[in-house]
């Protein structure tokens, strides 16, 4: 028996964020939105248009943009605390984990220490879309999240109410990315596919089409993303085999 589960809705626009308000429609609870970010995307300008259309629509953005690498539960916990209080009725992220774990912590009473495991975190969740910025993790459409939960200590959180409601994949926002991130991201994103196509247990049918897919799209399209940074074509097919 194999079974098969994602994110049910995914668009893929290159430059949809300039259109953020016209990619949460249906989503959003009422006019409060929070974007959860780091202060790296934020400098680089990558939501300013997004921000804006939301701005134009009628919308108010909360931007919590101290999100850092293996953020800590104090900052999750923070975050959380934000959003709900600003009375977000969606939330916006990337970095994904820390995303999809303040979307859940805003949405309930959960307790942070119970969500660790398989299975654990229950409850209602705030509604989530998810924009990566790079092209690596695939973390946008897994119900996973990882949090440090010490000074070098790290958790995972495993769960379906983990799944994004929406997933948008917008080439131009990789467009900025060093060379040398635009490398290793794409070369973690073939990693990722090679597992999944090589795990004897886990595999199934329609796991051995995505890795296969995903690793002929990385291959056509890494170089060509590494060498000449603003072409859309590659970008988009390297989002869409980190995917």
């Amino acid at each position: 028996m194999h079974s098969f589960q994602t994110v049910s809705d995914i668009r893929i626009a290159p430059g949809g964020a300039a259109r953020l308000d016209h990619y949460i429609d249906g989503l959003a609870r009422n006019k409060h939105i929070a974007i959860i970010t780091d202060k790296g995307i934020r400098s680089l300008g990558l939501i300013d248009s997004g921000l804006e259309a939301l701005r134009q629509a009628g919308y108010e953005a909360l931007v919590f943009d101290e999100v850092v690498a293996d953020p800590p539960e104090e900052i999750v916990l923070r975050g959380a605390e934000a959003v709900k209080n600003f009375g977000a009725g969606l939330v916006i992220g990337s970095p994904m984990d820390t995303a999809k774990v303040i979307a859940h912590l805003a949405g309930c009473e959960q307790p942070i220490e119970t969500l660790y495991g398989v299975g654990n975190a229950k409850g209602p969740t705030l509604p989530l879309m998810l924009i990566p910025t790079t092209a690596g993790t695939g973390s946008e459409v897994t119900n996973v999240a990882i949090i440090t939960t010490g000074k070098t200590a790290k958790k995972g959180v495993v769960a379906d109410s983990l799944y994004a409601d929406r997933v948008l994949l917008d080439a131009e926002l990789t467009f900025g990315l060093p060379k040398h991130i635009t490398a290793a991201t794409g070369i973690d994103a073939m990693v990722h596919a090679i597992e999944a196509y090589t795990s004897i247990i886990e595999k199934n049918p329609l796991s051995d089409a995505l890795a296969l897919t995903a690793l002929r799209k990385l291959d056509k399209a890494l170089v060509t993303a590494c060498e000449d940074p603003t072409n859309t074509e590659a970008r988009n097919d390297m989002l869409i085999g980190a995917m």
